[in-house]
């Protein structure tokens, strides 16, 4: 059985590791209540980095009994390196599902860039698929407000992966949208969709416009070519605007 010592708190200090980027102050006070009420049930889980011991899990506890300012708090002391502290801090956050998409994609991007773990040590590490793990890296490419939203669960995570694919400002203007009109993921993806044959659609059109637009173009150069095989003297100049093309023909009185 593991000893628990009790430790001063202000010796502890936060996972550098740690996954949840957000503490909802209202949640701590409730859990602060909780532990005043009940007693702090279970310890964390610390290790020691000199004269401080930095937290490996439980951080919203540790933030109640910040809360009412108790002098110690009661711990597991573990001897473990980095790469195992940010993975037991990741699996103990995903155990309770309470981390954003966000969130976990962010702690997968560092277990991935600084100890050197691969996607499926990492599902195999939290018991997901390998799928899961890269979907969920994917929503690091969307824009910011956009993972702002999904980290503040103003929309899921569905939501955000049916973004995916499109240009950033088309990405903006889905959710705004989704915001707006409160769309559900269904509607959603028809939404992106929808976009999507519309964009076919007007690359379609686009080269057939340029097609036709050749043709002509091959047209007037031909006939050019032909008046002045007759001996008639003919000076073309052809100009590109934005929206069409210009030819001038000039003929010597």
């Amino acid at each position: 059985m593991k000893q628990t010592r009790d430790i001063p708190l202000n010796k502890i200090v936060s996972n550098r590791y740690q996954p949840r980027l957000t503490f909802k102050e209202e949640a701590i006070k409730e859990l602060a209540e909780s532990i005043k009420e009940n007693g702090l049930i279970q310890p964390i889980s610390v290790r020691q980095n000199g004269e401080q011991f930095e937290i490996i899990a439980g951080e919203r506890r540790y933030r109640a009994m910040c809360y009412l300012q108790s002098e110690t708090i009661p711990c597991f002391v573990l001897d473990v390196d980095d790469s195992q502290m940010a993975e037991m801090a990741l699996v103990e956050n995903i155990q309770r599902e309470d981390l954003s998409a966000i969130e976990e994609a962010k702690a997968f991007v560092i277990m991935i860039e600084t100890h050197a773990l691969t996607q499926e040590k990492i599902a195999t590490k939290i018991g997901k698929s390998q799928s899961s793990v890269a979907n969920k890296i994917r929503l690091l490419q969307l824009p910011e407000e956009i993972q702002a939203a999904v980290s503040e669960h103003s929309i899921t995570e569905r939501h955000a992966r049916a973004l995916l694919g499109m240009d950033s400002k088309k990405q903006l203007d889905v959710y705004k949208k989704i915001t707006e009109q409160n769309l559900n993921v269904k509607q959603t993806e028809a939404l992106v969709e929808h976009h999507k044959e519309e964009k076919k659609v007007k690359k379609n059109v686009t080269r057939g416009i340029t097609r036709n637009l050749r043709v002509a173009l091959n047209t007037v150069h031909a006939a050019v070519q032909m008046i002045k095989k007759t001996g008639i003297v003919v000076d073309m100049a052809e100009r590109d605007a934005e929206d069409h093309v210009e030819i001038v023909l000039r003929f010597p009185k």
